[in-house]
């Protein structure tokens, strides 16, 4: 058995909450596989096994996975995390048993995952149980703060914004967002600012993107300064302090881009799409 990691999009419905659903089958050999910063809350459920709800990162972590197990899992956009029972600054960097925040849910949506896996559609079926409870949750209760959503589309990375002019955009206090944000997010903004920074490089790395948009110019110093760091210094530095790697063996040896032989345009396409309109809505820089 060969293992296997796919990417996909969330039905319509959840798009606005959750940004990358994803499949992970290992194979005839354990797998230890390398989580890192999102900036946002993941949930996933070993078919057969007990859903987990894994907070907001700070750094990377290692989870070493049986073999023959698939996990089906959903990446939640920062500030969007399914109804918890707990603020979100208690989960960071903590892999939580989702029975310990959602009770008896929790094994009833792991079961009928197991029974749905079992019909023609396979995956598929097991996907769809997972995004109908999802979608029960986010009905049943409405919770979401929409003003850290909001800091969270201005904290993008493509145009450089103090922590100070965000709070200012909302008629905030600069405590008073980092209160909601910690509450909402799990994270500072200013630590939010940093992560979001090294997705869009990411997202633009597993594009194939250029800073000039353009395939074969500028390599990694461009990418770096286009997601909005200073130079190729600064991003090699945040680089190993969010993945514990260089830059060259993030990307698999490719400087120009991601070479892992994986399929992410599920992740790195919506993130990508709201680029121009960051660069429309956010603040000028103070």
């Amino acid at each position: 058995m060969i293992g296997s990691y796919l990417e996909r999009r969330p039905s319509p419905a959840l798009s606005g909450v959750v940004r990358t659903i994803w499949v992970h089958r290992t194979g005839d050999a354990p797998y230890v596989q390398r989580h890192l910063p999102t900036g946002g809350v993941e949930l996933h459920v070993p078919l057969g096994g007990e859903p987990i709800v894994a907070g907001p990162l700070t750094a990377h972590w290692f989870e070493p996975i049986p073999p023959r197990t698939t996990i089906v899992g959903v990446r939640f956009q920062p500030g969007a995390a399914p109804p918890l029972p707990v603020m979100l600054d208690e989960l960071v960097d903590q892999r939580v048993p989702l029975a310990d925040l959602w009770g008896g849910r929790a094994a009833r949506l792991a079961e009928s995952m197991v029974e749905a896996r079992g019909r023609p559609d396979r995956i598929e079926g097991a996907v769809a149980v997972l995004e109908n409870a999802l979608l029960d949750e986010f009905r049943a209760a409405q919770h979401l703060d929409r003003l850290v959503r909001e800091a969270v589309t201005v904290l993008m990375p493509w145009r450089p914004v103090g922590v100070g002019a965000v709070a200012a955009h909302l008629a905030l206090s600069e405590s008073q967002l980092r209160r909601r944000s910690l509450q909402a997010v799990g994270m500072s903004p200013k630590v939010l600012q940093r992560t979001l920074r090294f997705q869009g490089f990411l997202a633009l790395a597993q594009a194939g993107a250029q800073a000039t948009g353009r395939r074969g110019e500028d390599g990694i110093a461009g990418l770096a300064v286009e997601a909005g760091y200073s130079d190729q210094a600064h991003f090699s530095r945040e680089c190993a302090r969010l993945t514990g790697l260089t830059p060259r063996q993030l990307l698999h040896g490719e400087v120009e881009r991601c070479a892992c032989g994986h399929d992410h345009s599920a992740s790195y396409l919506p993130f990508l799409a709201g680029r121009a309109a960051s660069l429309r809505s956010v603040p000028p820089a103070r």
